[in-house]
Protein backbone atom coordinates (compact mmCIF):
# COMPACT_ATOMS: atom_id res chain seq x y z
CA UNK A 1 0.00 0.00 0.00
CA UNK A 2 2.85 2.61 0.61
CA UNK A 3 4.47 1.64 -1.92
CA UNK A 4 1.26 2.30 -4.34
CA UNK A 5 0.77 5.70 -2.23
CA UNK A 6 4.57 6.85 -3.02
CA UNK A 7 4.04 5.97 -6.48
CA UNK A 8 0.73 7.80 -7.16
CA UNK A 9 2.44 10.81 -5.35
CA UNK A 10 -0.66 11.46 -3.06
CA UNK A 11 1.05 10.51 0.50
CA UNK A 12 0.45 13.95 2.19
CA UNK A 13 -3.08 14.64 0.82
CA UNK A 14 -4.12 11.52 3.10
CA UNK A 15 -4.08 14.29 6.07
CA UNK A 16 -7.57 15.87 4.37
CA UNK A 17 -9.71 12.74 5.28
CA UNK A 18 -9.36 13.76 9.01
CA UNK A 19 -11.99 16.02 7.89
CA UNK A 20 -14.72 13.98 7.93
CA UNK A 21 -14.85 12.58 11.05
CA UNK A 22 -13.87 16.39 12.45
CA UNK A 23 -17.25 16.56 10.52
CA UNK A 24 -18.86 14.12 12.68
CA UNK A 25 -17.57 15.13 15.95
CA UNK A 26 -18.67 18.88 15.37
CA UNK A 27 -22.03 17.51 14.28
CA UNK A 28 -22.35 15.18 17.26
CA UNK A 29 -21.38 17.94 19.91
CA UNK A 30 -23.78 20.13 18.44
CA UNK A 31 -26.50 17.41 18.50
CA UNK A 32 -25.68 17.07 22.29
CA UNK A 33 -25.51 19.83 23.26
CA UNK A 34 -27.88 23.17 21.88
CA UNK A 35 -25.41 25.47 23.52
CA UNK A 36 -22.33 25.04 21.32
CA UNK A 37 -24.46 25.39 18.39
CA UNK A 38 -25.70 28.72 19.47
CA UNK A 39 -22.37 29.97 20.62
CA UNK A 40 -21.13 28.50 17.28
CA UNK A 41 -23.47 30.52 15.11
CA UNK A 42 -23.64 33.71 16.75
CA UNK A 43 -19.63 33.82 17.03
CA UNK A 44 -17.35 31.75 14.85
CA UNK A 45 -20.52 31.38 12.01
CA UNK A 46 -21.56 35.31 11.85
CA UNK A 47 -18.18 36.47 11.40
CA UNK A 48 -17.45 33.91 9.09
CA UNK A 49 -20.45 34.46 7.19
CA UNK A 50 -20.63 38.40 7.05
CA UNK A 51 -16.95 38.06 5.88
CA UNK A 52 -17.16 35.81 2.51
CA UNK A 53 -20.96 37.49 1.52
CA UNK A 54 -19.25 40.27 1.50
CA UNK A 55 -16.77 39.55 -0.46
CA UNK A 56 -18.87 37.70 -2.96
CA UNK A 57 -21.49 40.41 -2.59
CA UNK A 58 -18.75 42.32 -4.58
CA UNK A 59 -19.76 40.22 -7.69
CA UNK A 60 -22.66 40.85 -9.44
CA UNK A 61 -23.64 37.40 -10.36
CA UNK A 62 -24.64 34.11 -8.11
CA UNK A 63 -21.23 32.53 -7.64
CA UNK A 64 -22.85 29.44 -6.55
CA UNK A 65 -25.24 29.17 -10.07
CA UNK A 66 -21.68 29.13 -11.94
CA UNK A 67 -20.50 26.57 -9.01
CA UNK A 68 -23.30 24.10 -9.81
CA UNK A 69 -23.30 24.27 -13.60
CA UNK A 70 -19.62 23.56 -13.14
CA UNK A 71 -20.15 20.64 -11.27
CA UNK A 72 -23.20 19.09 -14.00
CA UNK A 73 -20.41 19.36 -16.70
CA UNK A 74 -17.49 18.27 -14.34
CA UNK A 75 -19.28 15.27 -13.61
CA UNK A 76 -19.21 13.50 -17.30
CA UNK A 77 -15.58 14.89 -17.62
CA UNK A 78 -14.49 13.21 -14.75
CA UNK A 79 -15.66 9.64 -15.85
CA UNK A 80 -14.35 10.11 -19.36
CA UNK A 81 -10.94 10.74 -18.24
CA UNK A 82 -11.00 8.17 -15.30
CA UNK A 83 -12.31 5.78 -17.55
CA UNK A 84 -9.60 6.68 -20.62
CA UNK A 85 -6.85 6.79 -17.61
CA UNK A 86 -7.65 3.05 -16.92
CA UNK A 87 -7.44 2.25 -20.32
CA UNK A 88 -4.15 3.84 -21.03
CA UNK A 89 -2.20 3.16 -18.10
CA UNK A 90 -1.91 -0.50 -18.98
CA UNK A 91 1.05 -1.32 -16.18
CA UNK A 92 0.06 1.29 -13.71
CA UNK A 93 -3.78 0.98 -13.53
CA UNK A 94 -3.42 0.28 -9.57
CA UNK A 95 -1.91 2.97 -8.35
CA UNK A 96 -4.48 5.48 -10.50
CA UNK A 97 -7.23 3.89 -9.33
CA UNK A 98 -6.48 4.53 -6.13
CA UNK A 99 -5.27 8.00 -6.53
CA UNK A 100 -8.35 8.63 -8.12
CA UNK A 101 -10.47 7.03 -5.35
CA UNK A 102 -8.20 8.60 -2.77
CA UNK A 103 -9.05 12.29 -4.50
CA UNK A 104 -12.38 11.88 -4.41
CA UNK A 105 -12.82 10.53 -0.79
CA UNK A 106 -10.57 14.01 -0.15
CA UNK A 107 -12.54 15.82 -2.24
CA UNK A 108 -15.92 14.61 -0.42
CA UNK A 109 -14.31 15.19 3.21
CA UNK A 110 -13.21 19.19 2.14
CA UNK A 111 -16.95 19.41 1.30
CA UNK A 112 -18.55 17.74 4.09
CA UNK A 113 -16.37 19.78 6.14
CA UNK A 114 -17.23 22.87 4.85
CA UNK A 115 -21.14 22.14 4.82
CA UNK A 116 -21.14 21.47 8.80
CA UNK A 117 -18.88 24.77 9.00
CA UNK A 118 -20.67 26.88 7.12
CA UNK A 119 -24.82 25.55 7.95
CA UNK A 120 -24.57 22.28 9.40
CA UNK A 121 -24.09 23.10 13.13
CA UNK A 122 -26.48 25.63 12.58
CA UNK A 123 -29.62 23.12 12.46
CA UNK A 124 -29.24 22.16 15.95
CA UNK A 125 -29.14 25.69 17.50
CA UNK A 126 -31.55 27.25 19.75
CA UNK A 127 -34.75 27.74 18.44
CA UNK A 128 -35.61 31.09 17.14
CA UNK A 129 -39.02 31.16 19.67
CA UNK A 130 -36.85 30.59 22.74
CA UNK A 131 -34.23 33.22 21.66
CA UNK A 132 -36.77 35.87 20.58
CA UNK A 133 -39.40 35.29 23.92
CA UNK A 134 -42.04 33.51 22.26
CA UNK A 135 -44.07 30.88 23.65
CA UNK A 136 -45.06 27.82 21.25
CA UNK A 137 -48.03 26.40 22.59
CA UNK A 138 -50.77 23.78 21.52
CA UNK A 139 -53.39 26.54 19.90
CA UNK A 140 -57.46 26.02 19.67
CA UNK A 141 -59.04 26.01 16.28
CA UNK A 142 -60.84 29.58 17.47
CA UNK A 143 -57.03 30.82 17.69
CA UNK A 144 -56.06 29.52 14.22
CA UNK A 145 -59.45 30.94 12.66
CA UNK A 146 -59.05 34.31 14.71
CA UNK A 147 -55.24 34.19 12.61
CA UNK A 148 -56.26 33.58 9.21
CA UNK A 149 -59.17 35.83 9.75
CA UNK A 150 -56.91 38.56 10.77
CA UNK A 151 -54.41 37.94 8.04
CA UNK A 152 -57.34 37.86 5.28
CA UNK A 153 -57.63 41.67 6.62
CA UNK A 154 -54.48 42.70 6.17
CA UNK A 155 -54.14 41.45 2.91
CA UNK A 156 -57.54 42.49 1.57
CA UNK A 157 -56.34 46.08 3.15
CA UNK A 158 -52.92 46.17 1.32
CA UNK A 159 -54.15 44.89 -2.35
CA UNK A 160 -55.71 47.69 -3.63
CA UNK A 161 -52.87 49.64 -3.12
CA UNK A 162 -50.03 47.59 -4.79
CA UNK A 163 -49.42 47.82 -8.58
CA UNK A 164 -50.78 45.34 -10.93
CA UNK A 165 -50.10 43.68 -14.89
CA UNK A 166 -52.18 43.40 -17.68
CA UNK A 167 -54.14 40.47 -16.27
CA UNK A 168 -55.21 42.05 -12.75
CA UNK A 169 -52.17 40.16 -11.33
CA UNK A 170 -50.08 41.85 -8.63
CA UNK A 171 -46.45 43.11 -9.66
CA UNK A 172 -43.73 44.90 -8.17
CA UNK A 173 -43.68 48.81 -7.57
CA UNK A 174 -39.79 49.06 -7.95
CA UNK A 175 -39.94 47.68 -11.71
CA UNK A 176 -36.74 45.83 -11.15
CA UNK A 177 -36.36 42.79 -8.84
CA UNK A 178 -33.13 43.88 -8.44
CA UNK A 179 -34.49 46.70 -6.18
CA UNK A 180 -36.09 44.39 -4.27
CA UNK A 181 -33.59 42.11 -3.30
CA UNK A 182 -31.86 45.83 -1.97
CA UNK A 183 -35.01 46.44 -0.20
CA UNK A 184 -34.77 42.98 1.14
CA UNK A 185 -31.21 43.65 2.32
CA UNK A 186 -32.57 46.85 4.03
CA UNK A 187 -35.23 45.19 5.30
CA UNK A 188 -33.13 42.94 7.06
CA UNK A 189 -30.90 46.11 8.07
CA UNK A 190 -33.39 47.72 9.83
CA UNK A 191 -35.05 44.62 12.20
CA UNK A 192 -32.04 43.69 13.75
CA UNK A 193 -33.26 47.12 15.87
CA UNK A 194 -35.87 44.17 17.30
CA UNK A 195 -33.90 40.63 17.21
CA UNK A 196 -30.39 41.47 17.71
CA UNK A 197 -29.70 37.83 16.75
CA UNK A 198 -30.82 38.90 12.97
CA UNK A 199 -27.45 40.54 12.13
CA UNK A 200 -27.03 43.32 9.49
CA UNK A 201 -24.03 43.40 7.41
CA UNK A 202 -25.39 41.24 4.62
CA UNK A 203 -25.48 41.67 1.41
CA UNK A 204 -28.59 41.73 -0.78
CA UNK A 205 -30.04 38.33 -2.57
CA UNK A 206 -28.62 37.22 -5.94
CA UNK A 207 -31.34 36.41 -8.99
CA UNK A 208 -30.63 33.24 -10.63
CA UNK A 209 -30.62 33.32 -14.92
CA UNK A 210 -31.59 29.76 -15.01
CA UNK A 211 -35.05 30.52 -12.65
CA UNK A 212 -36.92 28.59 -14.98
CA UNK A 213 -35.14 25.32 -14.34
CA UNK A 214 -35.46 26.00 -10.57
CA UNK A 215 -39.49 25.78 -10.93
CA UNK A 216 -39.25 22.75 -12.39
CA UNK A 217 -37.34 21.58 -9.70
CA UNK A 218 -40.27 23.14 -7.75
CA UNK A 219 -37.56 25.37 -6.06
CA UNK A 220 -38.15 28.81 -4.94
CA UNK A 221 -34.67 29.81 -3.70
CA UNK A 222 -31.29 28.48 -2.28
CA UNK A 223 -29.00 29.52 0.03
CA UNK A 224 -25.62 28.29 -1.10
CA UNK A 225 -23.10 27.80 2.15
CA UNK A 226 -20.06 27.21 -0.02
CA UNK A 227 -20.28 31.13 -1.03
CA UNK A 228 -22.49 32.14 1.51
CA UNK A 229 -25.05 33.79 -0.83
CA UNK A 230 -29.24 33.74 -0.92
CA UNK A 231 -30.24 32.68 -4.46
CA UNK A 232 -33.54 33.46 -5.72
CA UNK A 233 -35.76 31.83 -8.46
CA UNK A 234 -37.13 35.41 -9.83
CA UNK A 235 -39.58 33.71 -12.82
CA UNK A 236 -41.87 33.18 -10.10
CA UNK A 237 -45.23 35.20 -9.55
CA UNK A 238 -43.78 38.71 -8.27
CA UNK A 239 -45.74 38.59 -5.28
CA UNK A 240 -44.17 35.60 -3.80
CA UNK A 241 -40.62 37.30 -4.91
CA UNK A 242 -39.95 39.43 -1.42
CA UNK A 243 -40.44 36.74 1.41
CA UNK A 244 -38.52 34.34 -0.95
CA UNK A 245 -35.99 36.75 -0.69
CA UNK A 246 -35.91 37.02 3.43
CA UNK A 247 -36.32 33.60 3.81
CA UNK A 248 -33.30 32.72 1.90
CA UNK A 249 -31.43 35.48 3.92
CA UNK A 250 -32.98 33.81 7.08
CA UNK A 251 -30.65 31.18 6.07
CA UNK A 252 -27.43 33.30 5.46
CA UNK A 253 -28.36 34.28 9.33
CA UNK A 254 -27.61 31.31 10.56
CA UNK A 255 -31.43 29.71 10.57
CA UNK A 256 -31.90 26.56 9.10
CA UNK A 257 -34.68 25.11 9.73
CA UNK A 258 -37.49 25.89 6.97
CA UNK A 259 -40.25 26.67 9.28
CA UNK A 260 -38.14 29.26 11.04
CA UNK A 261 -37.19 31.06 7.96
CA UNK A 262 -40.29 31.01 6.56
CA UNK A 263 -41.77 32.66 10.04
CA UNK A 264 -38.46 35.03 10.22
CA UNK A 265 -39.11 36.34 6.13
CA UNK A 266 -42.30 37.00 7.11
CA UNK A 267 -41.43 38.82 10.41
CA UNK A 268 -38.81 40.73 8.31
CA UNK A 269 -41.89 41.52 5.40
CA UNK A 270 -44.55 42.47 8.21
CA UNK A 271 -41.77 44.89 9.58
CA UNK A 272 -40.23 46.58 6.40
CA UNK A 273 -42.60 49.41 6.12
CA UNK A 274 -43.13 48.33 2.22
CA UNK A 275 -46.74 47.55 0.94
CA UNK A 276 -45.31 44.83 -1.12
CA UNK A 277 -43.27 43.30 0.93
CA UNK A 278 -45.72 43.22 3.60
CA UNK A 279 -48.57 41.43 0.77
CA UNK A 280 -45.78 39.15 0.40
CA UNK A 281 -45.32 37.71 4.15
CA UNK A 282 -49.32 37.80 4.63
CA UNK A 283 -49.77 35.74 1.48
CA UNK A 284 -47.16 33.26 2.73
CA UNK A 285 -48.83 32.78 6.31
CA UNK A 286 -52.17 33.14 5.15
CA UNK A 287 -51.13 29.97 2.67
CA UNK A 288 -49.95 28.07 5.37
CA UNK A 289 -52.97 29.22 8.17
CA UNK A 290 -56.00 29.14 6.22
CA UNK A 291 -54.23 25.49 4.97
CA UNK A 292 -54.29 24.11 8.63
CA UNK A 293 -57.78 25.62 9.56
CA UNK A 294 -59.13 23.44 6.46
CA UNK A 295 -57.67 19.95 7.86
CA UNK A 296 -59.50 20.75 10.75
CA UNK A 297 -62.54 22.95 9.40
CA UNK A 298 -62.91 23.48 5.81
CA UNK A 299 -66.00 25.08 6.29
CA UNK A 300 -64.00 28.11 8.52
CA UNK A 301 -61.86 28.15 5.99
CA UNK A 302 -63.82 28.57 3.23
CA UNK A 303 -65.18 31.31 4.54
CA UNK A 304 -62.46 33.21 5.01
CA UNK A 305 -61.05 32.54 1.71
CA UNK A 306 -64.37 33.95 0.07
CA UNK A 307 -63.71 37.14 2.53
CA UNK A 308 -60.18 37.60 0.44
CA UNK A 309 -60.68 40.75 -1.99
CA UNK A 310 -60.94 39.36 -5.56
CA UNK A 311 -56.99 40.59 -6.48
CA UNK A 312 -55.84 38.70 -3.83
CA UNK A 313 -57.91 35.73 -4.73
CA UNK A 314 -56.20 36.31 -8.41
CA UNK A 315 -52.99 36.41 -7.25
CA UNK A 316 -53.60 32.59 -5.64
CA UNK A 317 -55.03 31.67 -8.52
CA UNK A 318 -52.18 32.91 -10.84
CA UNK A 319 -49.66 30.78 -8.29
CA UNK A 320 -51.29 28.16 -8.64
CA UNK A 321 -51.74 27.85 -12.44
CA UNK A 322 -47.92 28.70 -12.65
CA UNK A 323 -46.50 25.42 -10.73
CA UNK A 324 -48.98 23.44 -12.36
CA UNK A 325 -47.11 23.68 -15.07
CA UNK A 326 -44.00 22.37 -13.54
CA UNK A 327 -45.73 19.04 -12.36
CA UNK A 328 -44.16 16.19 -13.20
CA UNK A 329 -41.19 13.69 -12.44
CA UNK A 330 -38.75 16.27 -12.27
CA UNK A 331 -40.11 17.84 -10.10
CA UNK A 332 -41.26 15.08 -7.50
CA UNK A 333 -37.75 14.05 -7.56
CA UNK A 334 -36.30 17.21 -6.87
CA UNK A 335 -39.23 17.30 -3.88
CA UNK A 336 -37.84 13.91 -2.46
CA UNK A 337 -34.46 14.52 -2.33
CA UNK A 338 -35.13 18.13 -0.67
CA UNK A 339 -37.64 16.03 2.19
CA UNK A 340 -34.43 13.26 2.55
CA UNK A 341 -32.50 16.44 3.09
CA UNK A 342 -34.13 18.21 5.59
CA UNK A 343 -34.74 14.80 7.49
CA UNK A 344 -30.74 14.13 7.49
CA UNK A 345 -30.46 17.30 8.98
CA UNK A 346 -33.02 17.10 12.56
CA UNK A 347 -36.20 18.11 10.58
CA UNK A 348 -37.64 14.82 10.82
CA UNK A 349 -41.24 15.22 9.18
CA UNK A 350 -39.12 16.17 6.65
CA UNK A 351 -41.30 19.18 4.18
CA UNK A 352 -44.13 18.44 6.11
CA UNK A 353 -41.73 20.77 8.45
CA UNK A 354 -43.10 24.21 7.03
CA UNK A 355 -46.55 23.33 8.29
CA UNK A 356 -45.00 24.03 11.69
CA UNK A 357 -45.09 28.31 11.30
CA UNK A 358 -48.68 28.09 11.63
CA UNK A 359 -47.12 27.62 15.71
CA UNK A 360 -45.11 30.32 15.12
CA UNK A 361 -47.42 32.87 14.01
CA UNK A 362 -50.24 31.87 16.58
CA UNK A 363 -47.36 32.16 19.25
CA UNK A 364 -46.62 35.65 17.72
CA UNK A 365 -50.46 36.30 17.71
CA UNK A 366 -50.58 35.55 21.71
CA UNK A 367 -47.68 37.89 22.33
CA UNK A 368 -49.15 40.96 20.66
CA UNK A 369 -52.02 40.71 22.34
CA UNK A 370 -50.39 40.99 25.89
Amino acid sequence: MRRYLQQAGIGKRLWFLILFPASLLLTICADLKSSFAEWYATGFYSALSRTVNRMTGLVPFSIAEVLVILCFLGLPTAIILFSVGIVRKKGGRAPFALKSAINLAVFVSIVCFLFTLNCGINYYRYPFADTCGLKVQPSSQAELQKLCASLASDLNRLRPGLDTDGHGVMKLHSGSIGKTAVQAKLAYDKIEQDYPLLRSGYSAPKLVTFSRLMSRCDITGIFFPFTFEANVNNDVPEYTIPVTMCHELSHLRGYMREDEANFIGYLVCRKSGDPDFEYSGDMLAFTYANNALFSADSDAADRIYSSLDDGVRRDLSFNSAYWKQFEGPVAKVSNSVNNQYLKANRQEDGVKSYGRMVDLLLALQRANQH
